[in-house]
């Protein structure tokens, strides 16, 4: 079986919290394409798990956001990372779906089609739904956030400041540099 990272993208790689609606508003935050190689290097499958419910609620079109997971990709390919899938669920944020974190169905997709370990599998996430998906698919949870997370349960497993952090800290570092 394989051990992977499942990663929220907004807050996490992308500097912006909040939902983006074209890709000129993607940023990558310092030491995620770092990050995302590390992780590659050591074995390890990254995959991304977004909520868009934009799309569902129509501020952004299917297309907008194909390119920003095109430009997403392209630039981790070019930083020597690897994505092995990105899902998004585009369902309107009261659709009642089993696939919007905090529900796990992404994740339990990825887990089934990709043979994946839970218990040496992580979820990364800034938002207290990205605790509670990863929680309930069996996985390692990461908050990067900025909300009090006082008196919630489950509490995440690992508290860092930024993806690079928890990389650094969980796998190590890279063996090489840009």
């Amino acid at each position: 079986m394989t051990k992977a990272f499942f990663l929220d993208r907004d807050g996490v790689i992308n500097e912006n919290p909040h939902p983006i609606n074209h890709v000129g508003q993607f940023v990558f935050i310092p030491g995620a394409l770092e990050a995302i190689r590390t992780l590659h290097e050591r074995g390890y499958k990254v995959f991304v798990v977004t909520n868009q419910g934009g799309v569902g609620l129509g501020y952004m079109k299917r297309e907008a956001l194909a390119e920003i997971h095109n430009y997403m990709e392209e630039k981790i390919k070019e930083a020597g990372g690897m994505l092995a899938e990105i899902l998004a669920c585009t369902h309107k944020p009261q659709e009642g779906c089993t696939c919007r974190k905090p529900e796990p169905g992404m994740i339990f997709d990825l887990i089934k089609r990709y043979n994946i370990e839970p218990s040496k599998s992580y979820m990364v996430g800034d938002f207290y739904t990205d605790i509670q998906a990863g929680h309930r698919a069996g996985l390692k949870t990461v908050y990067i956030g900025k909300e009090n997370l006082k008196g919630k349960e489950p509490q995440p497993d690992y508290v860092f400041g930024s993806l690079a952090e928890a990389v650094a800290s969980l796998v190590g570092t890279s063996e090489h540099h840009i």
